[in-house]
């Protein structure tokens, strides 16, 4: 069985992440969220931010990200580009102050969802600078001196496409969830969210040809709940009915996403 966020952005979630959720926000603690590409763990954070009425900052983390990234930035090249060419206040460094994620929800008045997406991506330190942040809960701009104390403790929820291993002292510190690849059960569920008015047969064929196509061994990438969902857009711009799939897989590029793949199931098929 599964619940729902309700909001601008469905999400149909299991009743123990939910409680995972309300853990994390009751205990101030990072929800740490893993699992397969297309389990929803980015949307997850856009599905909480609307069912509490809280607003939210995203943070996508790069190779080259920072923990202080998050906390704020000084716009040097801004504030080159405005004394060469006469433009805005350049004596006031103020000015050129960029806020981070964690900055904007520092001083935001109410409490705020910060999304930290695909964690990571980042150097092997980065998790931890970021807890150390974290923990302090307020933070000096060192250009002008001014302290920005946190109003509120953020919700933090970081997502992990578990590409390399998290240090063991940052996952201590934080409440972990995998999500699971949804079941045909979750994913009727999920799909009839997208496509709600879908033929009853189509839907039962699209799902089983899809999880046998997950099953296929030697993919290097499975498809995953979002290409199943233009999948089926695709199929009914086509007009195919459920039939039209019994010994074919029409439009098998939006599943399938690597040239690898394609030609391996050519030969099964």
């Amino acid at each position: 069985m599964s619940t729902s966020f309700k909001g601008t952005h469905t999400y149909i979630a299991s009743p123990e992440l939910r409680q995972v959720v309300d853990i994390a926000a009751a205990l101030q603690k990072p929800l740490l969220i893993r699992g397969e590409p297309g389990t929803g763990k980015t949307l997850l954070a856009y599905a909480v931010a609307e069912a509490l009425g809280m607003p939210l900052v995203r943070w996508h983390v790069k190779s080259t990200t920072r923990a202080q990234d998050g906390l704020y930035h000084y716009d040097t090249v801004q504030r080159l580009n405005d004394s060469r060419f006469g433009d805005g206040q350049v004596n006031t460094i103020e000015n050129y102050i960029r806020l981070g994620a964690l900055g904007q929800a520092f001083e935001s008045p109410t409490r705020t969802v910060v999304l930290i997406d695909e964690i990571d991506k980042a150097d092997v330190e980065f998790p931890n600078d970021l807890l150390h942040e974290l923990d302090q809960m307020r933070f000096t701009i060192s250009e002008t001196g001014r302290e920005v104390v946190a109003r509120q403790r953020p919700l933090i929820i970081i997502t992990s496409n578990a590409e390399k291993e998290l240090p063991d002292a940052f996952l201590r510190r934080c409440i972990f969830h995998y999500i699971e690849f949804p079941d045909p059960e979750l994913m009727r569920s999920i799909v009839e969210v997208h496509h709600p008015d879908l033929d009853r047969q189509l839907m039962e064929t699209c799902l089983q040809r899809f999880y046998w196509l997950r099953e296929q061994a030697g993919l290097r990438k499975r498809p995953s709940t979002s290409e199943l969902v233009d999948w089926i857009g695709a199929l009914l711009r086509a007009g195919l009915p459920a039939e039209a799939l019994q010994d074919d897989f029409p439009f098998l590029g939006v599943l399938l996403k690597k040239e690898a793949d394609l030609m391996r199931l050519a030969k099964r098929r």
